[in-house]
Parts: C-alpha cells; structure tokens; sequence
C-alpha cells in the first residue's frame, strides 16, 4: 500500500483532519496534503473522492470547532480567576 492510501485510509476511517492524521503518522501537514490532494488522484480515484468528502465536510466544520476552542479557553480563564 503506498502512503497516500495509508494517509486516504486513515483519514476516511477515522474522520480525521490533515493536522490530525500528520500527528499520528509523524509527518509533516504539507506531506499529507501532497499526498491525499494530489497523489492519491493519480493512484486512486474513488479512494480520493471519499478523502474529499471527508476534508470537504472538515473545512465545512472548522470554523464551529474554533470557536468552541475559544469559547472553553475563556471559560478556563474565568474559573481560574475566581
């Protein structure tokens, strides 16, 4: 199995995020990215729509888990300073 199907896989199984699945195998986001955007077309076309549809919903969500972040970093703040 080549990387970008490995990358593909993981990421389709386990819903997971470019930075997220960069974590897991070590490597860079930009090695990823390469790989299951532009590789993985070359290799393996349905394989790289299901990645799509997985990024496409990630990109969708993002800024909702940003704010949610921001949102328990300042409740954080708060309880710290009572």
């Amino acid at each position: 199995m080549l990387r970008a199907e490995e990358f593909a896989n993981y990421i389709i199984l386990n819903n997971a995020t470019i930075r997220a699945t960069a974590k897991v195998f070590n490597i860079s986001k930009s090695t990823v990215h390469l790989d299951v955007s532009k590789r993985l077309k070359l290799i393996n076309v349905s394989l790289y729509k299901q990645v799509q549809k997985v990024l496409e919903t990630n990109f969708n969500e993002r800024n909702i888990r940003g704010g949610m972040a921001t949102k328990t970093k300042y409740q954080k703040l708060k309880e710290k300073a009572k």
